[in-house]
């Protein structure tokens, strides 16, 4: 018989490191929700509009007033005008300060694409900050 010494399998020792697999799959799929999605944001217009209930007057510190009635007349602070001053007045704005503001008021009845017209004769003047005047409900 032989008599020798009795060796011990100490087992399984406790792992000291952080299992990384799970956290990666994780950042795989966020991953790959963006870049689904950065697409659709991407291509979304960004407009920022005023609220009809929570119209007021405007606190530009800069600002020119033009105004639609109904049968498409243009009025450049409350003074009937054409288009050639309405352009050179706002040149002359966005000359002084490019963040100047054209608060426009349009009658309900006219069409959108007079509207678009005089926004377009902005855009072109140099100014790019527009805001619709509503009045508050009930007035």
């Amino acid at each position: 018989m032989a008599f020798g010494r009795l060796e011990r399998n100490p087992g399984s020792q406790p792992m000291s490191e952080i299992n990384m697999t799970p956290l990666i799959d994780v950042m795989l799929v966020l991953l790959v929700i963006f870049i689904i999605t950065a697409p659709l944001i991407a291509s979304s217009l960004k407009l920022d509009l005023p609220r009809a209930d929570a119209a007021g007057a405007g606190a530009a510190p800069a600002f020119i007033a033009l105004a639609l009635d109904a049968e498409g007349r243009l009025f450049l602070d409350e003074k009937p005008a054409d288009e050639a001053a309405v352009v050179e007045r706002a040149r002359q704005a966005a000359r002084r300060n490019p963040a100047t503001e054209v608060q426009l008021r349009a009658d309900k009845r006219v069409p959108y694409g007079r509207v678009a017209e005089l926004i377009g004769w902005m855009h072109a003047a140099g100014l790019t900050r527009v805001g619709f005047v509503t009045e508050a409900p009930g007035n």
